[in-house]
């Protein structure tokens, strides 16, 4: 499953050292506005201790983990929706990214300039939210022109389902709320809502990047973040990215996890990151296991046996029948594939 994450946010909040702490390609990171003129994409391992369990026990001879693709996106600015900055160009970006991840600066720092010249990350996370609804509102806009009529002085019955979900939507962006917010009753309801792929319905966390000794703790920043994003249903995620810079450059396991002791923390910002942004998508993992490859697969929470085989191979889904299942806690238990059998833990899963 091919799964994008964009990151966002005003220019020096730190998205181009965060996505160079997350991946191997390497954005610029400059102290100034746009230097990111393309969206730089990297492909992120998912941290999972399972899969590596699970590869210490076979001992395969290639192992798979699940990934999740990045999208480093420059730096949105006021007016983004009319083509300030770069504004349209990254807007698009945005929109064929499954979810976002909006990094906001809750650090003090005179050596790195702020576009707005002071630290106010409530008032960046507006500037934002306010240029991604919108645009959303001249997509809604435009929607609403083509079925309006046959919706008001017609039978059509889809056109009138579209009318409502869209007038639903463009009344919550007119008062300044996001598309995710707007509850649906119906599925044709939260069919026809999710068919506009709009910006602002994406699933959003907001990742607070502080300095060294915010860490762990957060700082004022944070708070007031936590405050105007309590009535919206979005993650926030504390992160050093200066500190996750200087973990990338440790060379071994030993050494990253005796820095991360010492400033408190038991798992670094991108690990967390990551498996964060992994949730915030509704995934979940289940894995495949022989002597030729232990691999983990991605699927939707919720998905049933059949579309998880399809993941695999679209035949697998066409042709299921049942599937044979072993919980990872008795593989782990067990040891091996055979034991679980012997021990009558292996079960037959239908569709």
């Amino acid at each position: 499953m091919a799964l994008r994450c964009g990151i966002v946010g005003l220019p020096n909040v730190g998205k181009s050292t965060l996505f160079n702490c997350l991946s191997n390609a390497k954005a610029q990171a400059a102290n100034f506005p746009f230097c990111t003129i393309e969206p730089n994409v990297g492909v992120i391992t998912v941290p999972d201790e399972r899969l590596n369990r699970l590869a210490e026990l076979v001992k395969p001879q290639r192992v798979f983990p699940t990934t999740v693709e990045i999208v480093d996106i420059a730096g949105l600015v006021k007016g983004a929706s009319k083509g300030e900055g770069l504004g349209n160009k990254f807007l698009a970006n945005i929109r064929e990214t499954d979810a976002i991840l909006h990094v906001l600066r809750c650090f003090e720092d005179e050596n790195v300039t702020h576009v707005d010249d002071t630290i106010d990350p409530v008032r960046d996370k507006e500037i934002i939210d306010t240029e991604l609804q919108l645009k959303d509102l001249e997509t809604i806009e435009t929607r609403i022109s083509k079925v309006e009529k046959q919706a008001r002085t017609g039978g059509d019955k889809e056109a009138k389902l579209l009318y409502e979900v869209y007038s639903k939507i463009q009344e919550a962006l007119l008062r300044g709320e996001s598309a995710r917010t707007v509850p649906f009753d119906t599925k044709d309801e939260k069919k026809a809502a999710n068919d506009l792929y709009l910006l602002t319905s994406k699933p959003v966390m907001y990742v607070c990047n502080v300095e060294e000794s915010s860490a762990v703790t957060g700082n004022r920043h944070v708070e007031a973040v936590k405050e105007a994003i309590k009535n919206e249903d979005a993650q926030i995620l504390i992160v050093a990215a200066k500190i996750e810079s200087e973990i990338a450059e440790f060379e071994t396991y030993e050494e990253r996890t005796l820095f991360l002791n010492e400033i408190g923390l038991d798992e670094s910002g991108v690990n967390r990151l990551i498996k964060a942004a992994y949730r915030l998508l509704n995934l979940q993992t289940f894995f495949t296991c022989g002597i030729q490859e232990v691999r983990a697969w991605t699927f939707q929470k919720g998905w049933k046996a059949p579309q998880c085989a399809g993941v695999i191979h679209t035949d697998f889904e066409k042709g299921f029948i049942r599937a044979e299942v072993i919980k990872y806690e008795d593989y782990i238990s067990y040891g091996t594939e055979n034991a679980v059998k012997e021990a009558g833990k292996m079960s037959v899963e239908g569709k």
